[in-house]
């Protein structure tokens, strides 16, 4: 005969399962009518400029939910291919949505939407005329970068060191952050003297006590930076929406003002 213990457990289980349903539901942009939602996967260079661009298309969508999760690209495109509930993957490199699409976890084709540029920041330290070469000195501490196994910002860190002919030599001065946005906390923080951060970072009112460098474009590979729909996100209106919100005038403008180049207007 059932326990009245078990007859609870089947009804709690069974409200559960409701909620989860509910909740999944909610994620997939099938909400009440006139509410939609998506949660998008940036990476962390994007950080500040991301924020105004929602807050400009949540101010002529207010019934509309968007939500971000930053991190490295890497990282991002590894939960991603393994089911992580995104609907829209923002790459620091072009590379990684181009995986997404070739391993069929990719909703259409990749856009991109900027170029990123490095710089060269600190808080303590007069970074203006700093060259990458200087960072060789031992004035300038410890140095933070983005992982280079995973972070493009990082890998674009490596090239301009070894650029510069001094990656060798600082290898013991260098602290990882586990992404761009990370990488930038060190520097401001203090647990770095100098970090070699995205350019978008930089120009953030967050960032304005300290100062910096442009590093030459030629010193390390072009980032273009691209977006695409997941495959969750292929038939998700809002996420078809805010696509092509990205590609226009308004957010451009948003973008231009963290110093990301527009694709096919960079110097690189």
């Amino acid at each position: 005969m059932r326990t009245l213990s078990s007859w609870l457990f089947a009804v709690v289980m069974a409200i559960a399962a409701v909620s989860v349903h509910a909740a999944a539901d909610q994620a997939g942009g099938h909400q009440a009518a006139g509410s939609r939602h998506i949660t998008l996967a940036a990476a962390a260079d994007l950080h500040y400029a991301m924020d105004h661009v929602i807050a400009a298309y949540r101010h002529d969508h207010p019934a509309d939910s968007i939500d971000v999760v930053y991190g490295s690209s890497g990282q991002l495109l590894t939960q991603i291919e393994q089911g992580a509930p995104f609907e829209l993957f923002f790459s620091a490199d072009s590379d990684y949505p181009k995986q997404l699409v070739a391993h069929g976890n990719a909703g259409g084709q990749p856009a991109p939407y900027a170029v990123g540029r490095i710089v060269l920041w600190s808080a303590s330290i007069d970074m203006h005329g700093v060259q990458v070469a200087d960072l060789a000195q031992s004035r300038f501490g410890r140095i933070a970068i983005a992982n280079p196994q995973h972070a493009p910002y990082g890998k674009r860190a490596e090239q301009a060191l070894r650029s510069a002919g001094i990656w060798d030599q600082l290898q013991s001065r260098l602290v990882y952050g586990e992404n761009i946005g990370q990488t930038a906390q060190f520097a401001q923080s203090g647990n770095a003297q100098v970090g070699i951060i995205a350019q978008s970072l930089a120009l953030d009112p967050a960032m304005a006590k300290g100062s910096y460098a442009l590093v030459p474009p030629a010193a390390y590979e072009p980032l273009l930076q691209s977006f695409v729909l997941t495959k969750r996100g292929a038939d998700n209106a809002l996420a078809q929406d805010f696509a092509r919100y990205m590609q226009s005038a308004p957010a451009r403008a948003v973008l231009a003002r963290y110093g990301f180049t527009l694709p096919g207007a960079a110097d690189h």
